[in-house]
């Protein structure tokens, strides 16, 4: 037997009869108190002695269910402090999601504001992996963390600070090519970005299982980081610079995808690339009209230095080609197009591979990670190839925006099967399981295609 208190799930349908199977005090109080099971409602029911007897979790109308990612996160926000367990059986799918969204219910970003309260336990429902569970909670806050954290105090250096911190706790190495020495390195675009920006611009390398896994698959993720974005000389104006802290967010869903797969033990070699800069306006900054040699050779024509993200991923791509990895991984907050399209909430993904793409799309179910895979239609092709130069950074009339940055993006990508995930990296308000703030996105979906595809170790 355990003491913690028990959750009782009921949609309205089925309200009469887990009231009925309640002792009778309790069912009385729900129905006086007019507790009908809506969407997040909640009601506390009392024991005897004044203690708690149990909780019921209203999940709403199946039309309202289909809504609702995670139905016990809003309860898990506001749940008095205590250890729970769910009385209500579920199938390992959904109590996995009860699981997950409990936990991510509670984040709080505190660091400039208020306190961590003590956690609210739920215990592991049946059919429940725990520990795979912690490991996405884990990646997941590591997202939001580094997201909210406002550029002042997360530009390249500190993203940097972050991805050592990582390395140090799990066993892995870094290397950082920081500065000129990108052009040493032949990493010319993602100099170019940042170069007029006060932090000097790095690619920040972490390299996992290398040495016990010769043999293991190797899988290259690699992150958009600009940690801000004016638009450069061709200014965002100031609405549209007021969230850029998010534009390393795609850094930061690699750096938690990262940190499940290491949590999680996943015998693969994990190769990590992370551009860092920040697209800043100076006297040295990349002009609109310039033309820029990549690290791969073709050259680009800058139409737009707000079209900046695919320009530090062009580089880091190539060179993760080179390694010859199994399987190559990217998430950027790359256009708004993307946005247009699908919305804040449903991030696109781009991929040639049909079995990768079909291995996504159930992953991202599984994880409650949702995303929507998109063409990499090849008639666009000719709007990313200008007259000047090989490609176009930012192709006139914003049409098929996220399609033409995939494109664009997919020109550096050798013969490996590839994903790149085109992400918001922000909750524009308070849902469950998902308080307003920056997001993880994409990563849950890949982590979960990864460990079906390869296992634990």
């Amino acid at each position: 037997m355990t003491d913690a208190i028990p959750i009782y799930l009921t949609g309205p349908d089925d309200l009469d009869a887990v009231l009925d199977a309640l002792p009778a005090e309790a069912a009385a109080w729900a129905r006086r108190h007019g507790f009908r099971a809506g969407a997040g409602e909640a009601i506390t029911l009392p024991a005897p002695d004044g203690g708690i007897a149990g909780v019921a979790v209203g999940l709403g109308e199946a039309s309202v269910r289909a809504r609702t990612r995670f139905p016990l996160g809003k309860f898990a926000r506001s749940a008095p402090e205590g250890r729970y367990r769910l009385a209500t059986p579920l199938d390992p799918e959904a109590a996995a999601h009860a699981a997950l969204g409990w936990d991510l219910g509670q984040y709080r970003y505190t660091r400039y504001k208020g306190r961590a309260r003590p956690p609210r336990v739920l215990e592991t429902p049946a059919g429940v992996d725990r520990a795979h569970v912690d490991a996405m909670v884990a990646g997941s806050v590591l997202a939001r963390d580094l997201i909210n954290t406002p550029a002042n105090d997360m530009g390249p250096e500190a993203l940097e600070d972050a991805a050592r911190a990582l390395a140090q706790a799990q066993g892995a190495a870094v290397s950082v090519t920081t500065g000129d020495d990108l052009l040493k390195a032949n990493l010319p675009l993602i100099h170019a970005v940042g170069r007029a920006a006060a932090q000097a611009p790095r690619l920040i390398e972490l390299l996992w299982n290398g040495e016990r896994g010769k043999s293991a698959p190797e899988i290259a993720l690699v992150g958009k980081g600009v940690c801000f974005d004016t638009g450069g000389l061709d200014l965002k104006p100031a609405a549209g610079m007021r969230l850029m802290k998010k534009d390393m967010g795609g850094a930061a869903n690699i750096l938690g995808l990262a940190k499940m797969i290491m949590l999680e033990g996943l015998p693969v070699r994990l190769r990590v690339l992370i551009p860092a800069v920040e697209n800043s306006v100076g006297g040295n900054a990349f002009r609109p009209g310039d033309i820029l040699t990549s690290r791969k050779g073709p050259t680009v024509e800058v139409n737009h230095t707000d079209a900046e993200g695919r320009l530090v991923l062009a580089d880091a791509l190539t060179l993760a080609c080179e390694g010859k990895p199994d399987m190559v991984l990217d998430i950027a907050t790359l256009t708004g197009a993307a946005r247009v399209a699908l919305g804040p909430d449903l991030s696109p993904f781009f991929t040639d591979d049909e079995a990768l793409a079909a291995d996504i799309a159930d992953a991202a179910r599984r994880g409650a990670d949702p995303v929507w895979r998109m063409p990499l239609w090849p008639p666009y092709e000719a709007d990313i190839e200008p007259a000047s130069a090989d490609l176009d950074n930012a192709p006139a009339g914003g049409l098929a925006g996220a399609i033409t940055a995939a494109l664009f993006l997919r020109r550096f990508v050798a013969r490996q099967p590839w994903a790149h995930f085109d992400i918001y990296g922000w909750a524009q308000k308070d849902l469950p399981g998902r308080p307003k703030g920056g997001e993880a996105q994409a990563c849950r979906a890949a982590f979960e295609m990864l460990c079906k595809r390869y296992g634990r170790a």
